[in-house]
């Protein structure tokens, strides 16, 4: 059984956090009418939206317990708790919850759900940086998805390598299916 779309009960994040969740839902619904995207998987994708940001603002000692195993970086750990939270609370939907446990990562065994999802999390308009440039490519994902999204994962990409961070083996098996693709 899954839930409908909205904010869950246990969600744990601020003013901040629920309007970037709603713009990323806004995202989310404006190319599903785009696309004549099916209802039932507009369901899903607005599923994942809701859920993905859900723990954002949660205690560190909170998510480190429900994730503790995230990678070894304390601010990834949102998205695996908010997906063992959501499936404790009857979501069911691998591919749903697989697009909120990886979305700060990438995956490459992503469906639809979390490609677009991952897409929508980084190009919503509320996001301060490049702005010009994220709406030109918000433009183009109704109609190019496959070629935004292998800009946006290099886009965060080269943001860890100049940070100065490691790459977590999700996001490098993510890079590397996507370029791998025709």
């Amino acid at each position: 059984m899954s839930a409908p779309a909205g904010f869950p009960p246990w969600a744990r994040l601020g003013a901040e956090r629920r309007a970037h969740v709603e713009r990323v839902a806004a995202l989310l619904r404006q190319w599903a009418d785009a696309g004549s995207v099916p209802e039932p998987e507009r369901d899903r994708w607005l599923r994942a939206a809701y859920l993905h940001d859900a723990l954002r603002d949660a205690p560190p000692d909170e998510l480190e317990r429900l994730a503790p195993e995230a990678w070894g970086v304390p601010s990834l750990r949102h998205g695996p708790a908010a997906a063992r939270l959501a499936a404790e609370h009857g979501e069911t939907d691998r591919g749903v919850l697989r697009a909120v446990h990886y979305h700060s990562v990438g995956y490459a065994g992503w469906d639809r759900v979390g490609r677009f999802l991952y897409l929508a999390d980084y190009l919503e308009p509320g996001r301060g940086f490049r702005m010009k440039e994220r709406k030109a490519q918000a433009a183009r994902v109704p109609h190019e998805p496959d070629g935004v999204l292998r800009e946006v994962a290099a886009e965060r990409l080269r943001w860890v390598l100049e940070a100065g961070q490691p790459l977590i083996s999700e996001s490098v098996e993510f890079w590397n299916g996507l370029v791998a693709s025709p």
